[in-house]
């Protein structure tokens, strides 16, 4: 009984509880919708004074816009009003010009008009003034042909005879003077030319002699050379033809020949002994006949460079080899390589100068003496030999033409030939080129020193650039300034009365002063 009273009064309890929760819950429900209204109607308050502000603010920006587009609008329409304006001004002003134009041309028309009336009746005029002069010249005519007793052909004649003998007269006195001002005219451009033309090249001066030195390291290799009984150096003598002589000259032996290919085999062959130690008759043999087939390839090297350096095309083999000789052949001392090399390259340009071929005339200067080439012995003059060496390997005329012609052995057919005969003399006439001038030259620069020397005060004299000019030293103390202006003048004078020398000389006389003390 009890029991089921606790279950009854328990389950009472549970449904009065549930029952107050629920009472509670729907309070708390009722509260919170009641807030969540509140809490809406105010956010929907602010929410519309918010819209309101942001309604004012965009009407605002659209008067403000609506003002900006409307000032821009009207900017635009008055530009355009002043553009209009301006066309219309311009156009104004055309149309002013156009007419002021139209009356000018009009104006001008009428002038034009006026004038030719004027010019018609001044032609009418001048036809009527001629018709009575011819009318006039043909009575006056007639009248003279009465009084002179001649026709005007017959006159006409007479007259032109007479012109024909004064033309005449004239003509010859004018050619006459023509050509005496050619002749001199002609001799001072030649000599302009050629003087040009030497200035502008200039080479080495080259003597070769008959002797050649062979250095040695040591005297003790002169006995090796000998050999015993002097069977080497018999052995070497009979090989390259090469005069061998060992003397007391330290440290050398000399190399005797008159031809340059067989001293510098024998050069080359000694050196190649030396160096290599095995000096005997059999090893000597050997080494000469390899040294002679090294020259052979070195003189056709020579001359293929020789060609290059020139600029010199299609030159027959053979012609090459002759020009790579050259190197060892020489014309009174003179080496004939680089003297052919120079009237190559004076040829060339003195034919610039006067417009012919320089090509062709550099290509006869560097052939012209090829004939002096051949070791045999031969009659005929070296410049036909060449001649017909430059024939038989194809050369043109004009070259082959003036290689003969350049010792006047034959008749100079071109211009080129001249060109090369004054070129060659050129190249051996330089100072010092060839043995046969080299002492006069050395004497007329000893006796300019010497006429320097012949004056007061004079301390040194160095005749200097091949004897152009002459510089004087002289004593300060003895010569004053003024006195050294006046010396220059008197060793001039005294130079052009006693020498002779080819162009001018210039005299410099330095005077030093020089003040010297020493500090102790």
């Amino acid at each position: 009984m009890d029991s089921t009273l606790l279950i009854i009064v328990g389950v009472v309890g549970i449904v009065v509880g549930f029952l107050v929760a629920k009472i509670l819950e729907k309070q708390n429900a009722t509260k919170i919708i009641s807030g969540a209204k509140k809490e809406a109607q105010k956010i929907l308050k602010e929410a519309k004074t918010e819209g309101e502000s942001i309604k004012k603010d965009k009407i605002l920006q659209a008067k403000e816009k609506f003002l900006e587009l409307k000032a821009e609008h009207e900017k635009v329409i008055v530009s355009k009003d002043k553009k209009i304006a301006e066309a219309e001004k311009r156009t104004r002003d055309k149309e002013s010009q156009v007419s002021n134009e139209l009356a000018k041309s009009k104006k001008i028309n009428a002038e034009i008009e006026a004038k030719n009336k004027d010019y018609d009746y001044r032609l009418e005029f001048l036809e009527k003034k001629q018709s009575e002069i011819d009318k006039l010249h043909k009575n006056q005519i007639e009248q003279l042909e009465v009084i002179s007793g001649l026709s005007a052909e017959e006159a006409r004649a007479q007259l032109v005879e007479s012109l024909k003998s004064d033309a005449k007269s004239d003509a010859m006195t004018y050619i006459q003077n023509t050509l005496e001002e050619a002749k001199l005219t002609a001799q001072q451009e030649a000599k302009k030319v050629i003087v040009n033309t030497i200035q502008r090249i200039g080479t080495e001066e080259a003597i070769d002699n008959c002797v050649s030195v062979f250095n040695l390291e040591s005297d003790d290799v002169k006995g090796r050379i000998i050999g015993r009984e002097g069977r080497n150096i018999r052995a070497l003598e009979s090989a390259t033809g090469v005069e061998i002589i060992v003397d007391d000259t330290p440290e050398a032996i000399i190399l005797s020949c008159f031809d340059s290919v067989r001293r510098e085999i024998a050069r080359l062959s000694l050196h190649r002994l030396v160096t290599d130690g095995r000096i005997h008759p059999a090893r000597i043999e050997e080494v000469v006949k390899k040294t002679k087939k090294q020259i052979e390839e070195e003189i056709i090297e020579v001359g293929k460079r020789t060609v290059i350096d020139l600029g010199i095309h299609g030159l027959h083999p053979e012609l090459i080899k002759a020009v790579g000789r050259m190197k060892y052949r020489s014309s009174y001392g003179q080496n004939l390589l680089q003297h052919s090399r120079e009237v190559a390259k004076l040829c060339s340009v003195m034919a610039a100068e006067l417009g012919v071929n320089a090509k062709l005339a550099k290509r006869a200067g560097l052939l012209h003496d090829i004939g002096k080439v051949p070791e045999t012995e031969i009659e005929t003059p070296h410049a036909i030999l060449g001649m017909e060496w430059a024939e038989k390997y194809g050369e043109k005329a004009e070259v082959c033409n003036a290689i003969g012609a350049h010792h006047d052995e034959i008749e100079m057919k071109s211009l080129l030939a001249p060109i090369v005969q004054v070129c060659d003399a050129i190249s051996g006439a330089r100072p010092g080129a060839r043995r046969q001038v080299l002492d006069s030259y050395i004497q007329r620069l000893k006796d300019l020193e010497e006429i320097a020397f012949g004056f007061t005060g004079v301390k040194k004299a160095y005749a200097i650039q091949a004897g152009r000019e002459l510089r004087v030293i002289v004593e300060s103390e003895k010569v004053s300034d003024d006195k050294a202006s006046e010396l220059s003048f008197e060793i001039s004078q005294k130079i052009q009365t006693d020498m002779t020398y080819p162009g001018q000389v210039k005299i410099t006389v330095i005077r030093e002063t020089r003040a010297v003390n020493i500090a102790k």
